[in-house]
């Protein structure tokens, strides 16, 4: 019985959303706040009493509400599909959403767009939900696409200032290129196969294709396309570190629980798929690693806190796709979840900071807010730990495990783990150099607050989450296929635990104590040309806005008095000139009205002479 009210879980956000919307912000602010934060509140209690019934009996189970269309053989339904992979999914999104929606009562708290923020956190949460609970990849599409409208209502949810419009207009365009190669893979999927429910069509590609074909490598390509576009992977991660412009609450939505796991989601939800082109996982695996090591080499030089954590979150997403690479499933998904406890954590600990100091957001303009800010110390200390993956946190058992199955892949294996240890290395590093910068030393602003309850209540629990979230077991064994139990050495494993350390070590000599003197290095010529490169994302946005932005600006300009615009800008100055002489005509005296209407009539009889005389 409780599995056929799973559609409830998505549909309850989304009619709150709807209901804030409708009432444009004239409800009383404790009723908006309890709308948009019990929403997802009832679902994620909803997504837990669901769980408790499934993990009893841990059979999948489709639930179909209608057929949304008949176009010949082609009639998808709105149906929803539950197992273990779907369990992990919703209860990150409607759990960790439920603390930032909590937390964002008191960042928003003197902010007067408090409804509309509410609604379209609330449309986000129900678009990503629809996402991840979807049978067939249209009703999957149609949350993809949902998440990415929200995205770009809540990246510019400040408009007034063009800046963050301009942000959410690249995320929005950015985005939309990969969701094309998608919508393309679903063209090609449909015509080869007939059909877009995910289990049937796995089926009949399994019966269809052979591994190694031409055809499930095409379409898993274009939607490895689509997946990279939303998870900010190479080379279509440009959108994610300006899309911080938004509100700190929504960075984390986006960057834990929502947005950028999608393209995670969708490849291992096509798992069957990408199991019969080995080529294309080789391509998830080689975007991964290498964006990985590109977005850790740019946050080490980072000095804006939120873009530091945006580039570390385009990292470990790298991560996650090394794991569906290489066919380490479960690893990929136990560490999207592991992910979403640190890195809200961070997002929400960033945002009480910059909530507390004025809204200030370079880390070397804080400095000594241990003791003033202690519940956010802990929250950094904590979530920094994770995710450096130090030994016993949540980020350490899922990476360690990525990383011994990267290993165990034949030929590229130990390519993948040696430039995967550089990236944990490097990940140590800046986390910390993150932590040592804003938390000690020097004092340089006195925050004008502490965290709030209801701030405090959502970092102690991610906190705990964060601590322990390595032991949880995910229930998505009979999802993926199985592993083999091979193991690689035991020196192996004892690298991977010991290269963070090391990281957090030199992080301490460089940042904290200084007795790791770098600035010889630093301010070399190949140091600062190494740091700029670095800075600007390895020059991506600049190469981007020479190859395409430049040049479309210019054809735009150019065309503007193209001949064609003088024709239609003739007609309209014609229409304006008729346009204002009638309405000159309309003097309201009545015996110019009459006089009208009497000349009208005697050029029309004339005219009707001239042209049949015999009318008389």
């Amino acid at each position: 019985m409780m599995f056929e009210l799973v559609w409830l879980i998505p549909f309850i956000p989304l009619c709150s959303s709807v209901l804030l919307m409708l009432t444009a912000g004239n409800l009383p602010r404790l009723l908006i706040g309890s709308l948009g934060v019990g929403s997802v509140g009832i679902a994620a209690l909803l997504t837990l009493i669901t769980g408790i019934y499934f993990m009893a009996e841990p059979v999948p189970f489709e639930l179909t509400l209608w057929s949304w269309m008949q176009v010949g053989n082609f009639a998808p339904s709105v149906a929803f599909y539950f197992d273990g992979l779907t369990l992990v999914m919703m209860s990150v999104i409607t759990g960790v959403g439920f603390l930032i929606h909590l937390f964002s009562t008191e960042f928003m708290d003197q902010d007067h767009s408090y409804a509309r923020y509410f609604a379209y956190l609330n449309m986000f949460v129900a678009a990503m939900l629809i996402l991840v609970m979807a049978d067939n990849l249209l009703l999957l599409y149609l949350g993809w696409e949902g998440v990415g409208v929200c995205s770009y209502l809540l990246v510019g949810f400040w408009y007034k200032n063009s800046a963050n419009g301009q942000a959410a207009r690249k995320a929005f365009i950015v985005t939309r290129i990969g969701d094309t190669a998608m919508a393309l893979g679903l063209f090609l999927l449909f015509t080869e196969l007939g059909t877009l429910d995910i289990q049937a069509m796995t089926t009949v590609a399994k019966e269809t294709w052979q591994v190694g074909d031409n055809m499930p490598l095409i379409a898993c390509l274009l939607l490895l396309g689509g997946a990279v576009g939303k998870s900010a992977q190479l080379p279509l991660h440009t959108w994610l570190p300006d899309a911080m412009a938004g509100p700190t609450p929504v960075s984390a939505l986006i960057h834990a629980a929502t947005m950028v796991t999608a393209g995670v989601y969708l490849i291992a939800r096509t798992n069957g798929l990408f199991l019969l082109a080995p080529t294309a996982m080789m391509a998830v695996a080689i975007i991964g690693i290498a964006t990985s090591l590109m977005a850790a080499f740019t946050a080490l030089m980072q000095s804006d806190i939120k873009r530091i954590l945006a580039y570390s979150t385009i990292s470990q997403i790298g991560y996650m796709f090394l794991a569906l690479g290489v066919g380490a499933w479960t690893a990929g998904i136990f560490h999207l979840m592991t992910h979403a406890f640190f890195k809200a954590l961070l997002f929400l600990g960033s945002g009480a900071i910059i909530h507390c100091l004025h809204h200030e957001h370079n880390i070397f303009k804080m400095g000594g807010l241990r003791s003033r800010m202690p519940v956010t110390f802990w929250s950094f200390m904590i979530g920094s730990a994770a995710l450096a993956a130090l030994p016993m946190t949540s980020g350490f058992f899922s990476k360690d495990q990525i990383l011994l199955q990267a290993y165990l892949l034949p030929g590229m294996g130990p390519y993948f783990w040696i430039a995967g240890l550089v990236g944990a290395l490097l990940t140590a590093m800046y986390s910390f150099r993150l932590v040592f910068i804003v938390f000690f030393g020097k004092l340089n602003i006195e925050p004008d607050r502490d965290t709030g309850w209801r701030m405090a209540i959502p970092l102690t629990v991610l906190c705990g989450l964060s601590l322990i979230g390595g032991y949880f077991v995910i229930p998505v064994q009979a999802v993926f296929p199985p592993l083999s139990d091979e193991h690689p050495a035991l020196w192996v494993e004892y690298i991977s635990i010991l290269v963070p350390v090391i990281g957090l070590l030199l992080a301490y000599l460089i940042f904290h104590s200084r007795q790791l003197r770098v600035d010889g290095i630093v301010d070399s010529k190949i140091g600062q040309l190494l740091h700029r490169f670095w800075f600007s994302g390895w020059g991506i946005d600049w190469l981007y806005d020479q190859l395409f932005v430049r040049p479309y600006y210019g054809l735009s300009t150019m065309l503007k008095s193209e001949p064609v615009d003088a024709m239609y800008s003739l007609i309209v100055a014609i229409n304006q000139t008729f346009n204002q002489l009638l309405s000159e005509a309309q003097s309201g005296r009545m015996r110019w009205y009459i006089v009208s209407m009497v000349f009208g009539l005697l050029v029309l009889i004339s005219l009707a002479l001239q042209i049949s005389p015999e009318v008389l």
